[in-house]
């Protein structure tokens, strides 16, 4: 297995409830490496940016409105096959599907408010990362 980056996203909602704590400490006892993190509020123009793939989807909208209401946790995790090992740990995007004990399972409220974003593949990672940290936050 590869050493890989994921980005990582703790929603509005789970910021907002008071899980980052809880969130964090469970990626740590998953094997996973905080390379770099920062809390941030979303611009209108960063979240339609990160989220252009989904323009011309119905939902883009309110997700754009969703993640700019409040901050956000950004993080870039690393660790052996870490963006396939994020997926399993994180769950399904719809939290009443995930799996019992996922961190959607746990912290998300709907499909929307899901508590977390992660990277799907190495490529959407690369973008993703490089969208939130620049080369010598990484280092």
């Amino acid at each position: 297995m590869a050493l890989e980056r994921t980005l990582s996203i703790i929603k509005p909602n789970a910021v907002e409830q008071h899980h980052v704590g809880a969130i964090i400490e469970r990626f740590e006892k998953e094997g996973f490496r905080i390379v770099a993190m920062k809390m941030a509020h979303l611009s209108q123009q960063q979240a339609e940016g990160f989220y252009a793939v989904h323009k011309e989807r119905p939902f883009f909208h309110d997700l754009v409105k969703f993640m700019t209401r409040s901050r956000v946790v950004i993080m870039v995790l690393e660790r052996e096959d870490a963006i396939a090992k994020y997926r399993e740990v994180i769950g399904a995007t719809d939290p009443a599907k995930a799996a019992d004990g996922t961190i959607r399972k746990l912290y998300g409220r709907n499909v929307e408010e899901n508590a977390v974003h992660g990277s799907d593949a190495v490529a959407t990672a690369q973008f993703e990362i490089g969208w939130f940290f620049t080369g010598n936050e990484l280092s």
